[in-house]
């Protein structure tokens, strides 16, 4: 099938007389006929689900069509974006270890690696991911275990050279794991330019409408995690009898474990309800993010003639800097936020954004409705001066994220926000 139509149908396909529709299986739990079906299933020895906090059947759906999406072998759907982020690493790395990342990420994952995972004994560096690979490589350690990025960084809207991340996670032996929100398995595929892991905030663009709080895990199943630096995976498991994961499940090992391991222990469980309503916005996704990318576009080009207006970052514009790498990796479109900066202290900022009429002054981004944000003194808020300048956070910086309304009533509003800053 086509992406269009995995957006609609992989995942379910419904037997004779059953429902069309994705059906909303609402319990926490499943009936047997005899303790040695539950037992086999307790012991990983049977599929099936015997409760919600692990598998559903409506969850499972939607896993399935977001790991043909991604081009997986598998998905983890989790309660939020972050608690992705949290199991897609917690599954690999213990204390003691170290992971790098990308500094050009999403506020509450920097606040993520930086400080809660070293609470946890787990060292973090924080790299420029526009340093030559050679540079780069400086950064690994022995007990390197992870590489973290984002394909299309929020919000300063860095594409990543996923081509350069992936050698450099060879080079370490460990799995690129990259966090593909902003751009949808639509516009970009990391796990065809050598990522090993993909992550989603779902409440973003896969749901697309403000309704749910969710998170994916997609497993490529390409990585060797018998390489000696993975015994959570390549060696005995007793709370499973001593199973071997890399023996037992192969391919979707890493999945299989962040599952019936950190699932089962941790939690961060999606609601059937929310996994019905997410696999609802997939179902739109290729229609909706033409029309967010052909909004931004447009908006973008609006901005960038706009005097009031310092700097505008959208890699979809032949004068940004990432233009290049966007047409490399994202060749049909990015997705529909800019960021630009107005003025040069917060003041400036908070002015405009008040003065906002039809776009929502928000904390959120990638919906069919237009919302702006002020990162600085929200969704970075907790990071120091030093912090919000590695990831690429200015004074005046403002998120727009371009919905779907017509591009006419967008840029009107903008213009008539702009005057204020005139008057």
């Amino acid at each position: 099938m086509n992406f269009e139509t995995k957006c609609l149908h992989a995942g379910y396909t419904p037997k004779n007389g059953e429902s069309r529709v994705v059906p909303i299986s609402q319990t926490t739990t499943f009936r047997y006929d005899s303790t040695e079906e539950i037992g086999k299933l307790f012991d990983l020895e049977a599929a099936g689900y015997f409760y919600t906090r692990l598998a559903n059947p409506t969850t499972d759906a939607v896993e399935q069509k977001i790991a043909a999406l991604e081009g997986g072998v598998g998905a983890l759907c989790t309660s939020s974006g972050q608690s992705a982020i949290f199991f897609a690493l917690l599954n690999i790395v213990e204390s003691g270890d170290h992971i790098i990342s990308s500094s050009a990420i999403y506020g509450g994952a920097f606040n993520l690696l930086g400080h809660t995972f070293k609470k946890l004994g787990v060292d973090v560096t924080f790299v420029d991911q526009t340093l030559p690979l050679s540079e780069l490589t400086k950064e690994v350690r022995p007990n390197t275990r992870a590489i973290f990025a984002e394909t299309i960084a929020n919000p300063a809207l860095l594409v990543l050279d996923i081509d350069k991340f992936a050698a450099l996670a060879k080079e370490a032996d460990v799995p690129l794991i990259i966090d593909n929100t902003f751009a949808t398995p639509y516009f970009c595929r990391p796990i065809e330019h050598g990522a090993d892991i993909v992550v989603h905030s779902t409440t973003k663009y896969l749901d697309g409408h403000a309704v749910q709080t969710g998170g994916v895990i997609v497993d490529s199943g390409k990585f060797n995690w018998q390489n000696g630096k993975f015994p959570q995976l390549s060696e005995p498991d007793v709370t499973y009898h001593g199973l071997v994961y890399t023996d037992v499940f192969g391919e979707a090992a890493y999945i299989t474990k962040a599952r019936v391991q950190l699932m089962r222990d941790i939690g961060a469980t999606p609601s059937p309800q929310n996994s019905f309503l997410l696999n609802l916005g997939i179902e739109t996704l290729a229609v909706r993010m033409d029309r967010h990318y052909e909004n931004a576009l447009a908006v973008a080009h609006y901005l960038e003639k706009q005097p009031l207006v310092k700097k505008i970052m959208f890699p979809g514009l032949p004068s940004d800097p990432n233009y290049a790498l966007a047409q490399k990796y994202l060749p049909n479109g990015l997705s529909g936020v800019i960021s630009f900066e107005v003025g040069d202290d917060r003041e400036t900022a908070g002015k405009w954004l008040d003065a906002l009429k039809l776009v929502s002054l928000e904390v959120h981004v990638a919906d069919i409705r237009t919302c702006a944000l002020h990162p600085a003194t929200s969704t970075h808020r907790q990071l120091s001066e030093k912090e919000l300048v590695e990831a690429g956070i200015s004074p005046g910086l403002i998120r727009l994220s371009c919905g779907i309304e017509s591009v006419d009533d967008i840029i009107a509003d903008l213009e008539q926000a702009f005057r204020t800053l005139e008057g």
